[in-house]
């Protein structure tokens, strides 16, 4: 006969998974991948901490972004904050003096080219920020303060197309010299310095809402 107490025992031991999750700047230059793509030497998130296995970034930084970037090792979490419930602000530094028609039009929507198509944003907030926000220096010099003034602005989305605040300001006269993403839901990025990792707790309870 089996012993009905070793039987419990045993099953109650049995180690039980828990996910981790991070928040990280990812400084500039650095893809929002672990594994290397074909024939390009680029910097992985794998250098900025020993995470654990199967640590995944939920979304992207293009290469030339920086800014807050969350990981964790649970893809059911992953699919519900990148979903267009949950709000994406950018502090955008941009070439010359933004308009106020220029942040009106952002506001409601620019068409930008996705897939060789045509797509309208989506009504968004956007602002000036009165002063330049306090964020760590780049690793690239953005260009010569002689080739003119520039602003800073912040733009909160609830989608995320490929380059999408780049090609928006664009599309309003205005190229992106700088993009930072300071805010996913109502996790901010702080006073984190380029290439800080940071373990988050209480995260499943933050969008399991």
């Amino acid at each position: 006969m089996p012993n009905n107490d070793q039987t419990c025992l045993t099953e109650v031991s049995q180690p039980i998974h828990t996910h981790q999750h991070f928040k990280i700047f990812k400084p500039y230059g650095f893809l929002s991948q672990f594994v290397p793509e074909k024939r390009k030497k680029k910097r992985l998130l794998g250098e900025l901490f020993n995470f654990p296995d199967k640590t995944m970034a939920i979304g992207r930084l293009d290469h030339d972004s920086e800014g807050l970037l969350l990981l964790t090792t649970d893809g059911m979490i992953s699919y519900k904050v990148r979903s267009k419930d949950i709000e994406k602000e950018y502090f955008v530094q941009v070439d010359g003096v933004i308009t106020a028609q220029a942040i009106s039009l952002l506001q409601t929507g620019v068409e930008i080219g996705i897939n060789c198509t045509t797509y309208l944003t989506l009504p968004c907030k956007a602002a000036k920020l009165d002063c330049s926000p306090q964020l760590p220096t780049r690793g690239r010099k953005i260009r010569d303060p002689k080739h003119g003034p520039t602003s800073w602005i912040s733009i909160t989305l609830c989608e995320g197309k490929n380059r999408q605040i780049r090609k928006m300001t664009a599309a309003v006269g205005f190229a992106t010299l700088r993009l930072v993403r300071v805010r996913i839901g109502d996790i901010h990025i702080d006073n984190m310095t380029a290439g800080e990792v940071v373990p988050l707790t209480n995260f499943d309870a933050r969008f399991n809402r």
